[in-house]
């Protein structure tokens, strides 16, 4: 019988050679999540090279909040970015601190920079981290001082020098292609940044690529670039000393909120929005003294809420969403400071402008009418969804949510696939991701909602069950998934269900488009292989390129639909290399007008404009 083994012996060594101290720039290199979020290759707002952006820009922006440079130059040229600022500079004898050394800034000192949002001096040091490339140089008083990096690590260290510049920073980076693999800066998604940073500082002017961005009227700027359709009312615009509000109804479904902190777009809210939505039904419910439900009160409501908070606490580096209870370490709490403002600024308004206010309470009262109207049958629906739910064969949720209703902090992971038929819910059912990635089986086409009342949410059994399984009955605080990917067939049918969706989103939920979470899915048309090598593609080029790469006579497969594809196949389309396209609205894009043409009865103009624009395809 062989002795029983000391326990000790199996286990791993434990002694001061395991304790490790990381230098500050391998740190983030090893943990970059930690420090900007997400890593990303460009394609999505928050991807990390659009936070290293920001970190940057922030500081410049801090230096116009503080009255200092009213102008700010981008540019961004195969990779890498170049942003000078025309602030007081780095102090020279302290510019590789503050690019260079953890928890080094001016922003601990709120007699500098009182209302900043980087307060934790760690952003810059991440982006030159993160960077391949990090240049830095500051002008001050005609002298200037210079220092370029390579991942953290100084190269070269320029000695102050005599240089007759304007006073402020310039800072060139190009992210680390072996960390943001395969990395793009998107027009899109720069320029909505930047006009951002206009919109909440008037005045400013930015100058991106020679183009140049400015607002005159701040947040009135911004709510007429996002609104996709015609206030009801002239937009409301209060000022205040830290805070400014824009506010006005659409003809439309739901509620539609812009909010910032410091001139940081918390695109998830935070205790400041919370207050803003709780604020700005009551002011209103009291204006009008009727017993109105603040959910009549919000429908329709497109607004914009800007604070500014000393030493705010953000809920990630990435600072999205605003913890702070209070304005300031010893101040109000951000309650009592935005329901003051509203409940003065607001009510004022109100009084004085008696038309906006009758247009206000024509939609209020509609809003309520129409919930009234369809209070029975949505109560039936809520139950019959709950039950549904239970034992719902059209939804194949995620694990995340089999114990976590929300989701939690992995919601920004979540995915849901709405696909047509069994077929290829099944192919998609088989190869997914099953941690994060759901399945929502539709059952033929769905109905034209155009024109319909959200009545019909509840009435029809397809939509009444994808209300339920995306969570978004009451706005888009609870949706469950980060990700709404409609997934259908590369043919006419697949089209045809895909406007059909869409149109239901515009319809009841714009916001869930407006806030870029709904995609589709894109799929090979194609599949073209020998005997060692297999290439899928999604258009006609990448045929012809494959078709050359393989040589003569190469097998070639036509995908018609979802269901062809093997789940061993599917797998590769819904992993890392998932191709979507987002769905996006556009300022001029007008939802009704929009609708209206495509969706409508207007059948003779729509078949004109389709031969009109009718494109060919070749035989493969």
């Amino acid at each position: 019988m062989k002795p029983m083994e000391d326990i000790n012996d199996k286990q791993p060594t434990y002694s001061e050679d395991n304790i490790i101290t990381l230098a500050w720039q391998e740190h983030i290199r090893r943990r970059p999540g930690m420090y900007i979020g997400k890593l990303g290759d460009g394609s999505h707002a928050d991807d990390g090279i659009y936070v290293l952006l920001k970190e940057v820009l922030d500081n410049s922006i801090d230096e116009f909040m503080m009255g200092n440079g009213k102008q700010i130059e981008v540019d961004i040229r195969e990779g890498s970015v170049r942003i000078r600022d025309f602030g007081r500079g780095v102090p020279l004898g302290k510019v590789i601190d503050v690019s260079s050394k953890m928890n080094t800034g001016a922003k601990y000192d709120s007699k500098a920079f009182k209302k900043s949002v980087g307060l934790n001096g760690v952003g810059i040091k991440a982006v030159n981290a993160l960077s391949t490339r990090f240049f830095i140089q500051s002008h001050r008083e005609g002298e200037a001082k210079a220092v370029e990096y390579s991942c953290g690590e100084i190269v070269r260290d320029f000695p102050i020098s005599k240089m007759e510049e304007s006073n402020g920073t310039l800072v060139e980076f190009t992210p680390d292609p072996t960390v943001f693999k395969d990395y793009k800066f998107r027009d899109e998604y720069v320029i909505a940044l930047l006009k951002n940073y206009t919109f909440l500082n008037a005045g400013l002017i930015i100058y991106y690529n020679g183009v140049k961005y400015v607002s005159k009227h701040g947040l009135v700027d911004l709510l007429n670039e996002n609104m996709t359709s015609e206030g009801l009312y002239p937009i409301i615009h209060l000022k205040g000393e830290d805070i400014e509000v824009v506010i006005t109804h659409g003809n439309q479904y739901g509620e539609e909120y812009y909010s910032f902190v410091n001139g940081q777009h918390t695109t998830q809210g935070g205790t400041h929005l919370s207050a803003f939505k709780e604020s700005v039904s009551r002011v209103i419910k009291e204006f009008y003294n009727k017993n109105f439900e603040y959910g009549d009160i919000r429908n329709g409501m497109i607004a914009a809420v800007s604070v500014k908070v000393e030493e705010p606490v953000f809920e990630s580096q990435t600072k999205t969403k605003l913890g702070s209870k209070e304005m300031s370490p010893d101040g109000i709490s951000v309650n009592k400071f935005i329901g003051d403002f509203l409940k003065k600024e607001l009510d004022n308004y109100l009084h004085r402008n008696s038309e906006t206010a009758e247009i206000l309470l024509k939609k209020i009262l509609e809003s309520e009418k129409e919930r009234k109207a369809i209070a029975g049958v949505t109560k039936l629906a809520r139950e019959r969804a709950k039950k549904a739910n239970l034992h719902n064969k059209k939804l194949r949720d995620c694990r995340i949510h089999l114990s976590d209703a929300k989701g939690g902090e992995k919601r920004e992971e979540t995915s849901i696939f709405i696909t047509e038929g069994d077929s290829a819910s099944g192919s998609i059912t088989k190869s997914r991701n099953v941690e994060t990635q759901a399945v929502f089986s539709l059952k033929g086409k769905p109905l034209n909602t155009y024109g319909l009342t959200k009545k019909v949410v509840y009435e029809n059994e397809e939509f009444n069950l994808l209300q339920a399984a995306l969570n978004i009955e009451d706005g888009l605080d609870g949706l469950r998934y980060n990700n709404v990917i409609i997934a259908t067939d590369a043919d006419v049918d697949g089209m045809h269900i895909r406007l059909l969706m869409i149109t239901f989103f515009l319809q009841f939920f714009p916001d869930l488009i407006k806030k870029g979470h709904v995609y589709i899915l894109q799929t090979p048309l194609f599949r073209v292989r020998n005997k060692k090598e297999t290439i899928y593609c999604y258009n006609d080029e990448e045929r012809l390129q494959a078709i050359a790469k393989l040589g003569a006579n190469p097998e070639i497969t036509r995908f018609k639909g979802l269901g062809e594809i093997s789940p061993d196949e599917f797998k590769y389309f819904i992993g890392d290399d998932m191709r979507l396209d987002k769905v996006t609205l556009r300022k001029e894009d007008l939802v009704k007008e929009l609708l209206e043409f495509y969706m409508g009865k207007n059948t003779m103009e729509r078949q004109t404009f389709i031969i009109d624009n009718l494109v060919v395809e070749e035989d493969i």
